[in-house]
Protein backbone atom coordinates (compact mmCIF):
# COMPACT_ATOMS: atom_id res chain seq x y z
CA UNK A 1 0.00 0.00 0.00
CA UNK A 2 2.47 2.53 0.92
CA UNK A 3 4.59 1.69 -2.20
CA UNK A 4 1.50 2.10 -4.58
CA UNK A 5 0.99 5.35 -2.17
CA UNK A 6 4.54 6.33 -3.36
CA UNK A 7 4.00 5.82 -7.05
CA UNK A 8 1.18 7.49 -7.09
CA UNK A 9 2.47 10.24 -5.69
CA UNK A 10 5.89 10.16 -8.14
CA UNK A 11 3.32 9.62 -11.31
CA UNK A 12 1.28 12.52 -10.41
CA UNK A 13 4.21 15.07 -9.44
CA UNK A 14 6.00 13.97 -13.09
CA UNK A 15 2.20 14.34 -15.03
CA UNK A 16 1.47 18.55 -13.36
CA UNK A 17 5.30 19.16 -14.55
CA UNK A 18 5.15 18.11 -17.45
CA UNK A 19 1.25 19.75 -18.39
CA UNK A 20 2.92 22.64 -17.11
CA UNK A 21 5.84 22.53 -18.98
CA UNK A 22 3.19 21.48 -21.76
CA UNK A 23 0.97 23.97 -21.49
CA UNK A 24 3.81 26.70 -20.82
CA UNK A 25 4.47 25.65 -24.47
CA UNK A 26 1.35 25.37 -25.68
CA UNK A 27 0.54 29.02 -24.45
CA UNK A 28 3.66 29.92 -26.23
CA UNK A 29 2.74 28.83 -29.43
CA UNK A 30 -0.45 30.20 -29.28
CA UNK A 31 0.55 33.68 -28.60
CA UNK A 32 3.14 33.92 -31.21
CA UNK A 33 0.36 32.64 -33.68
CA UNK A 34 -1.52 35.05 -32.82
CA UNK A 35 1.01 38.23 -32.65
CA UNK A 36 3.08 37.60 -35.50
CA UNK A 37 1.18 35.95 -38.29
CA UNK A 38 1.01 32.33 -39.79
CA UNK A 39 4.91 33.38 -42.15
CA UNK A 40 7.10 34.87 -39.48
CA UNK A 41 5.29 32.04 -36.92
CA UNK A 42 6.62 29.71 -39.93
CA UNK A 43 10.07 30.91 -39.94
CA UNK A 44 10.41 30.32 -35.90
CA UNK A 45 9.04 27.12 -35.72
CA UNK A 46 10.80 25.60 -38.51
CA UNK A 47 14.31 27.48 -37.63
CA UNK A 48 13.74 25.80 -33.94
CA UNK A 49 12.79 22.21 -35.70
CA UNK A 50 16.86 22.70 -37.23
CA UNK A 51 18.34 23.35 -34.02
CA UNK A 52 16.26 20.71 -32.40
CA UNK A 53 18.08 18.54 -34.73
CA UNK A 54 21.97 19.94 -33.86
CA UNK A 55 20.57 19.56 -29.93
CA UNK A 56 20.16 16.03 -30.76
CA UNK A 57 23.27 16.21 -31.49
CA UNK A 58 24.75 17.23 -28.35
CA UNK A 59 26.00 15.18 -26.27
CA UNK A 60 24.46 12.10 -28.18
CA UNK A 61 22.46 10.00 -25.91
CA UNK A 62 24.51 10.69 -22.74
CA UNK A 63 21.42 11.42 -20.44
CA UNK A 64 19.72 7.91 -21.50
CA UNK A 65 23.12 6.50 -21.39
CA UNK A 66 23.46 7.52 -17.83
CA UNK A 67 20.27 6.09 -16.81
CA UNK A 68 21.66 2.55 -18.29
CA UNK A 69 25.13 2.49 -16.83
CA UNK A 70 23.78 3.37 -13.35
CA UNK A 71 20.71 1.21 -13.58
CA UNK A 72 23.36 -2.03 -14.75
CA UNK A 73 26.71 -0.64 -12.53
CA UNK A 74 24.68 0.76 -9.37
CA UNK A 75 27.20 3.00 -7.92
CA UNK A 76 29.96 1.93 -10.27
CA UNK A 77 28.15 4.22 -12.73
CA UNK A 78 30.02 6.90 -11.33
CA UNK A 79 32.69 6.33 -13.68
CA UNK A 80 31.06 7.54 -16.74
CA UNK A 81 30.29 10.68 -15.71
CA UNK A 82 33.65 12.41 -16.49
CA UNK A 83 33.91 11.29 -19.57
CA UNK A 84 30.85 11.75 -20.34
CA UNK A 85 30.80 15.72 -19.22
CA UNK A 86 34.27 15.67 -21.95
CA UNK A 87 32.19 13.87 -24.64
CA UNK A 88 29.35 16.84 -24.48
CA UNK A 89 31.79 19.74 -24.09
CA UNK A 90 33.24 18.52 -27.74
CA UNK A 91 30.06 17.72 -29.35
CA UNK A 92 29.07 21.18 -28.24
CA UNK A 93 31.78 22.92 -29.48
CA UNK A 94 31.34 21.46 -33.02
CA UNK A 95 27.74 21.92 -33.68
CA UNK A 96 28.49 25.88 -32.69
CA UNK A 97 31.02 25.80 -35.57
CA UNK A 98 28.82 23.95 -37.63
CA UNK A 99 26.16 26.06 -37.14
CA UNK A 100 27.75 28.93 -38.05
CA UNK A 101 29.64 27.77 -41.41
CA UNK A 102 25.63 26.73 -42.22
CA UNK A 103 24.64 30.19 -41.95
CA UNK A 104 27.15 31.51 -43.99
CA UNK A 105 26.63 29.42 -47.27
CA UNK A 106 22.46 29.51 -46.69
CA UNK A 107 21.43 32.52 -48.47
CA UNK A 108 19.56 34.96 -46.39
CA UNK A 109 16.19 35.37 -47.06
CA UNK A 110 14.28 35.73 -43.60
CA UNK A 111 15.46 35.39 -40.09
CA UNK A 112 16.29 31.78 -39.99
CA UNK A 113 20.12 32.46 -40.03
CA UNK A 114 19.77 35.29 -37.16
CA UNK A 115 17.48 32.39 -35.29
CA UNK A 116 20.05 29.50 -35.64
CA UNK A 117 22.96 31.44 -34.31
CA UNK A 118 21.42 33.11 -31.12
CA UNK A 119 19.66 29.57 -30.39
CA UNK A 120 22.57 27.84 -30.18
CA UNK A 121 22.40 29.26 -26.16
CA UNK A 122 18.77 27.43 -26.42
CA UNK A 123 20.80 23.97 -26.76
CA UNK A 124 23.32 24.65 -24.75
CA UNK A 125 20.44 24.93 -21.74
CA UNK A 126 18.58 22.40 -23.18
CA UNK A 127 21.43 19.62 -23.27
CA UNK A 128 21.87 20.94 -19.14
CA UNK A 129 18.42 20.35 -18.56
CA UNK A 130 18.47 17.02 -19.79
CA UNK A 131 21.76 15.90 -17.89
CA UNK A 132 20.51 17.54 -14.51
CA UNK A 133 16.91 15.63 -14.94
CA UNK A 134 18.48 11.94 -15.85
CA UNK A 135 20.82 12.45 -12.35
CA UNK A 136 17.18 13.34 -10.20
CA UNK A 137 15.76 10.20 -12.16
CA UNK A 138 18.70 8.20 -10.82
CA UNK A 139 17.89 9.59 -7.49
CA UNK A 140 14.10 9.06 -8.05
CA UNK A 141 13.80 12.64 -6.75
CA UNK A 142 10.66 13.53 -8.73
CA UNK A 143 9.29 16.51 -7.03
CA UNK A 144 12.56 18.70 -7.88
CA UNK A 145 12.61 16.82 -10.98
CA UNK A 146 8.88 18.28 -12.24
CA UNK A 147 10.06 21.56 -11.07
CA UNK A 148 13.42 21.60 -12.92
CA UNK A 149 11.54 20.46 -16.21
CA UNK A 150 8.58 22.75 -16.18
CA UNK A 151 11.09 26.17 -14.87
CA UNK A 152 12.29 26.83 -18.85
CA UNK A 153 8.70 26.54 -20.53
CA UNK A 154 7.45 28.46 -17.50
CA UNK A 155 9.69 31.18 -17.35
CA UNK A 156 9.62 31.75 -21.67
CA UNK A 157 5.83 31.75 -20.55
CA UNK A 158 6.00 34.90 -18.26
CA UNK A 159 8.60 36.66 -20.35
CA UNK A 160 6.34 36.30 -23.16
CA UNK A 161 3.35 37.54 -21.59
CA UNK A 162 4.92 40.28 -20.17
CA UNK A 163 6.57 41.12 -23.36
CA UNK A 164 3.33 41.21 -25.65
CA UNK A 165 0.76 42.23 -23.27
CA UNK A 166 2.15 44.23 -20.18
CA UNK A 167 4.80 46.13 -21.75
CA UNK A 168 3.42 45.86 -25.00
CA UNK A 169 6.35 45.64 -27.02
CA UNK A 170 6.43 44.78 -30.56
CA UNK A 171 8.51 41.49 -30.71
CA UNK A 172 9.25 39.26 -34.12
CA UNK A 173 10.48 35.91 -34.05
CA UNK A 174 14.18 37.32 -33.56
CA UNK A 175 13.23 38.94 -30.25
CA UNK A 176 11.51 35.13 -29.56
CA UNK A 177 14.95 33.77 -30.46
CA UNK A 178 16.35 36.04 -27.85
CA UNK A 179 14.16 35.21 -25.30
CA UNK A 180 14.93 31.62 -25.42
CA UNK A 181 18.60 32.25 -25.53
CA UNK A 182 18.34 33.87 -22.20
CA UNK A 183 16.64 31.05 -20.52
CA UNK A 184 19.19 28.91 -21.74
CA UNK A 185 22.07 30.58 -20.61
CA UNK A 186 20.06 30.83 -16.86
CA UNK A 187 20.01 26.78 -16.79
CA UNK A 188 23.24 26.66 -18.29
CA UNK A 189 24.80 28.17 -15.11
CA UNK A 190 22.03 26.43 -13.09
CA UNK A 191 23.43 22.63 -14.08
CA UNK A 192 26.85 23.46 -13.38
CA UNK A 193 26.57 23.08 -9.80
CA UNK A 194 24.88 19.54 -10.39
CA UNK A 195 27.14 18.20 -13.18
CA UNK A 196 30.29 19.06 -9.84
CA UNK A 197 28.49 17.27 -7.28
CA UNK A 198 28.35 14.37 -9.85
CA UNK A 199 32.25 14.54 -10.69
CA UNK A 200 32.63 14.57 -6.40
CA UNK A 201 30.04 11.10 -6.50
CA UNK A 202 27.63 13.28 -4.48
CA UNK A 203 24.57 11.31 -6.21
CA UNK A 204 21.58 9.75 -4.19
CA UNK A 205 21.34 6.61 -5.81
CA UNK A 206 18.64 4.86 -5.54
CA UNK A 207 18.23 0.60 -5.33
CA UNK A 208 21.75 -0.10 -5.02
CA UNK A 209 23.65 -1.14 -2.13
CA UNK A 210 26.57 1.49 -2.59
CA UNK A 211 28.77 -1.29 -0.46
CA UNK A 212 28.33 -4.02 -2.83
CA UNK A 213 29.96 -2.13 -5.87
CA UNK A 214 33.29 -3.34 -7.37
CA UNK A 215 35.51 -0.25 -8.27
CA UNK A 216 36.56 -0.69 -12.58
CA UNK A 217 38.58 0.78 -14.70
CA UNK A 218 37.66 4.06 -15.60
CA UNK A 219 36.38 4.62 -19.39
CA UNK A 220 38.09 6.90 -22.31
CA UNK A 221 35.85 9.24 -23.85
CA UNK A 222 35.72 7.08 -26.79
CA UNK A 223 33.96 3.94 -24.62
CA UNK A 224 31.54 6.72 -23.73
CA UNK A 225 30.55 7.28 -27.68
CA UNK A 226 30.40 3.37 -27.92
CA UNK A 227 28.00 2.84 -25.36
CA UNK A 228 26.09 6.15 -26.07
CA UNK A 229 25.87 6.20 -29.97
CA UNK A 230 22.95 3.86 -29.98
CA UNK A 231 20.81 6.49 -27.62
CA UNK A 232 21.69 9.44 -29.81
CA UNK A 233 20.84 8.00 -32.97
CA UNK A 234 17.63 6.81 -31.91
CA UNK A 235 17.05 10.03 -30.55
CA UNK A 236 17.79 11.67 -33.72
CA UNK A 237 15.89 8.95 -36.09
CA UNK A 238 13.12 9.51 -34.21
CA UNK A 239 13.31 13.48 -34.95
CA UNK A 240 13.64 12.18 -38.37
CA UNK A 241 10.09 10.51 -38.67
CA UNK A 242 8.42 12.63 -36.51
CA UNK A 243 9.84 16.71 -36.63
CA UNK A 244 12.08 17.09 -39.79
CA UNK A 245 8.42 17.31 -41.63
CA UNK A 246 7.92 20.68 -40.52
CA UNK A 247 11.75 21.43 -41.95
CA UNK A 248 10.77 19.95 -45.52
CA UNK A 249 7.64 21.62 -45.85
CA UNK A 250 9.10 24.74 -45.03
CA UNK A 251 11.48 24.23 -47.91
CA UNK A 252 8.93 22.79 -50.15
CA UNK A 253 5.69 24.03 -49.31
CA UNK A 254 6.53 27.56 -47.68
CA UNK A 255 6.68 29.13 -44.45
CA UNK A 256 3.16 29.59 -44.01
CA UNK A 257 2.65 25.82 -45.15
CA UNK A 258 4.85 24.88 -42.01
CA UNK A 259 2.95 27.37 -39.42
CA UNK A 260 0.36 25.49 -40.57
CA UNK A 261 1.74 21.80 -39.97
CA UNK A 262 3.22 23.09 -36.40
CA UNK A 263 -0.11 24.28 -34.79
CA UNK A 264 -0.83 20.46 -35.76
CA UNK A 265 2.41 19.07 -34.08
CA UNK A 266 2.25 21.00 -31.27
CA UNK A 267 -0.63 19.86 -30.23
CA UNK A 268 -0.10 16.09 -30.89
CA UNK A 269 3.68 16.42 -29.32
CA UNK A 270 1.63 17.70 -26.31
CA UNK A 271 -0.73 14.47 -26.16
CA UNK A 272 2.54 12.08 -26.30
CA UNK A 273 4.00 13.73 -22.70
CA UNK A 274 1.46 10.76 -21.45
CA UNK A 275 3.38 7.78 -22.17
CA UNK A 276 6.74 9.93 -22.09
CA UNK A 277 6.04 10.50 -18.41
CA UNK A 278 4.94 6.61 -17.70
CA UNK A 279 7.91 5.35 -19.27
CA UNK A 280 10.49 7.53 -20.28
CA UNK A 281 10.38 9.68 -16.79
CA UNK A 282 9.41 7.27 -14.44
CA UNK A 283 9.49 3.13 -15.35
CA UNK A 284 12.70 3.62 -17.50
CA UNK A 285 15.06 3.53 -14.76
CA UNK A 286 13.39 0.97 -13.46
CA UNK A 287 13.23 -1.24 -16.82
CA UNK A 288 16.61 -1.28 -16.94
CA UNK A 289 17.09 -2.42 -13.03
CA UNK A 290 14.05 -5.44 -13.97
CA UNK A 291 16.24 -6.06 -17.41
CA UNK A 292 19.05 -7.30 -15.34
CA UNK A 293 17.62 -8.31 -11.68
CA UNK A 294 13.36 -9.30 -12.49
CA UNK A 295 12.72 -10.05 -15.84
CA UNK A 296 9.17 -10.94 -14.60
CA UNK A 297 8.11 -7.58 -13.14
CA UNK A 298 9.51 -6.06 -16.86
CA UNK A 299 6.94 -8.87 -18.69
CA UNK A 300 3.86 -7.72 -16.29
CA UNK A 301 4.61 -4.29 -16.18
CA UNK A 302 4.98 -4.53 -20.53
CA UNK A 303 1.61 -6.49 -20.72
CA UNK A 304 -0.43 -3.75 -18.69
CA UNK A 305 1.39 -0.95 -19.87
CA UNK A 306 0.45 -1.97 -23.69
CA UNK A 307 -3.47 -2.67 -22.95
CA UNK A 308 -3.09 1.27 -21.34
CA UNK A 309 -1.76 2.87 -23.48
CA UNK A 310 -4.14 1.38 -26.35
CA UNK A 311 -6.88 2.50 -24.80
CA UNK A 312 -5.81 6.07 -23.49
CA UNK A 313 -4.80 6.67 -27.02
CA UNK A 314 -8.17 5.99 -28.36
CA UNK A 315 -10.22 8.52 -26.39
CA UNK A 316 -7.81 11.01 -27.32
CA UNK A 317 -8.23 9.85 -30.93
CA UNK A 318 -11.63 10.40 -30.38
CA UNK A 319 -11.88 13.22 -28.80
CA UNK A 320 -9.70 14.94 -31.08
CA UNK A 321 -11.67 14.38 -34.41
CA UNK A 322 -14.60 15.31 -32.72
CA UNK A 323 -13.63 18.40 -31.36
CA UNK A 324 -10.28 19.56 -33.93
CA UNK A 325 -13.00 22.36 -35.97
CA UNK A 326 -14.28 23.93 -32.92
CA UNK A 327 -10.95 24.99 -30.49
CA UNK A 328 -8.00 24.89 -33.59
CA UNK A 329 -9.60 28.31 -34.98
CA UNK A 330 -10.96 29.22 -31.25
CA UNK A 331 -7.42 29.37 -29.49
CA UNK A 332 -4.87 30.13 -32.51
CA UNK A 333 -7.45 32.10 -35.00
CA UNK A 334 -9.65 31.65 -37.78
CA UNK A 335 -6.49 32.21 -39.73
CA UNK A 336 -5.18 28.81 -38.35
CA UNK A 337 -8.35 26.60 -39.94
CA UNK A 338 -6.08 25.19 -42.81
CA UNK A 339 -4.30 23.21 -39.78
CA UNK A 340 -7.80 21.26 -38.42
CA UNK A 341 -7.59 18.66 -41.39
CA UNK A 342 -3.88 18.33 -40.98
CA UNK A 343 -4.29 17.69 -37.03
CA UNK A 344 -6.83 14.79 -37.88
CA UNK A 345 -4.60 12.69 -39.76
CA UNK A 346 -2.18 13.11 -37.14
CA UNK A 347 -4.18 11.79 -34.35
CA UNK A 348 -5.40 8.33 -36.17
CA UNK A 349 -1.63 7.81 -35.29
CA UNK A 350 -2.33 8.37 -31.34
CA UNK A 351 -3.07 5.15 -30.14
CA UNK A 352 -0.39 3.72 -32.43
CA UNK A 353 2.55 6.11 -30.86
CA UNK A 354 1.15 5.36 -27.40
CA UNK A 355 1.52 1.84 -28.33
CA UNK A 356 5.10 2.36 -29.67
CA UNK A 357 5.98 3.94 -26.59
CA UNK A 358 5.19 0.80 -24.18
CA UNK A 359 6.65 -1.43 -26.75
CA UNK A 360 9.62 0.46 -27.85
CA UNK A 361 10.82 1.04 -24.05
CA UNK A 362 11.37 -2.57 -23.35
CA UNK A 363 13.87 -2.38 -26.44
CA UNK A 364 16.07 -0.01 -24.82
CA UNK A 365 16.97 -2.45 -22.30
CA UNK A 366 20.48 -4.69 -21.81
CA UNK A 367 21.85 -4.92 -25.42
CA UNK A 368 18.48 -4.59 -27.38
CA UNK A 369 19.17 -0.86 -27.95
CA UNK A 370 21.48 -1.47 -31.18
CA UNK A 371 18.49 -2.96 -32.50
CA UNK A 372 16.11 -0.31 -31.82
CA UNK A 373 18.21 2.00 -33.55
CA UNK A 374 18.16 -0.33 -36.71
CA UNK A 375 14.49 -0.24 -36.36
CA UNK A 376 14.29 3.66 -36.21
CA UNK A 377 16.68 3.95 -38.93
CA UNK A 378 14.45 2.19 -41.46
CA UNK A 379 11.50 3.91 -40.27
CA UNK A 380 13.60 7.49 -40.57
CA UNK A 381 14.47 6.56 -44.14
CA UNK A 382 11.14 5.36 -45.42
CA UNK A 383 9.29 8.79 -43.70
CA UNK A 384 11.78 10.89 -46.00
CA UNK A 385 11.54 9.24 -49.32
CA UNK A 386 7.50 9.53 -48.53
CA UNK A 387 7.95 13.00 -47.73
CA UNK A 388 9.58 13.79 -50.47
CA UNK A 389 6.91 11.78 -52.86
CA UNK A 390 4.38 13.59 -51.32
CA UNK A 391 4.68 16.83 -49.62
CA UNK A 392 5.72 18.79 -53.59
CA UNK A 393 1.86 17.56 -53.97
CA UNK A 394 -0.16 17.45 -51.13
CA UNK A 395 1.93 20.14 -48.83
CA UNK A 396 1.42 19.37 -45.04
CA UNK A 397 -1.18 17.09 -45.53
CA UNK A 398 0.95 14.54 -47.09
CA UNK A 399 3.72 15.26 -44.40
CA UNK A 400 0.85 14.22 -41.84
CA UNK A 401 -0.34 11.52 -43.92
CA UNK A 402 3.46 10.20 -44.34
CA UNK A 403 3.58 10.51 -40.27
CA UNK A 404 0.73 8.18 -39.67
CA UNK A 405 1.74 5.64 -41.89
CA UNK A 406 5.90 5.77 -40.39
CA UNK A 407 4.25 5.18 -36.94
CA UNK A 408 2.67 2.34 -38.44
CA UNK A 409 5.66 1.02 -39.60
CA UNK A 410 7.67 1.44 -36.19
CA UNK A 411 4.48 -0.31 -34.07
CA UNK A 412 5.03 -3.46 -35.83
CA UNK A 413 8.80 -3.39 -36.13
CA UNK A 414 8.58 -3.04 -32.40
CA UNK A 415 6.10 -5.36 -31.73
CA UNK A 416 7.41 -8.12 -33.38
CA UNK A 417 11.83 -7.60 -32.18
CA UNK A 418 10.76 -7.10 -28.58
CA UNK A 419 8.59 -10.66 -28.67
CA UNK A 420 11.54 -12.35 -30.54
CA UNK A 421 14.55 -10.81 -28.29
CA UNK A 422 12.97 -8.92 -25.31
CA UNK A 423 10.65 -11.76 -24.34
CA UNK A 424 11.33 -14.75 -26.27
CA UNK A 425 11.54 -17.00 -23.02
CA UNK A 426 8.35 -15.61 -21.42
CA UNK A 427 6.22 -15.55 -24.78
CA UNK A 428 7.19 -19.38 -25.60
CA UNK A 429 5.78 -20.46 -22.53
Amino acid sequence: MIKSKKTFKSLTLLSLGSLVSSGSAFLIYIILARQIGPESFGVFSSSMAIIKTFLLLAGFGIPQFWLKAFGKEGWNGIRWVKPSLYFVFFSLMLIVITIFLFTVFVPKVDATNFLLQILIFFIFGNISVQLVSSKLQLEERYEVLALWQLAPNLLRLVIVILCFYVLNFSINEKGIGIIYAIIGVIFVMLGIKQFILMLRGQISLKGHDKHGSKVRNLPTISDVVKEAWPFGAANLFAFIYMQSDIIMVKYISGNQAAGFYNISFVIFSALLLIPTILFSKYLLPKYHRWASHDKTKLYNTYKKGNLTMILIGSICMILILMLASYFIPLIFGEEYIPAVNIFKILSLSLPISFLSYSVGATLVTNEHMKMKVKLMFVVAVFNIIFNLLVIPEYGAMGAAISTVISNVLLLILYFYNAQKLVFKKAYNE
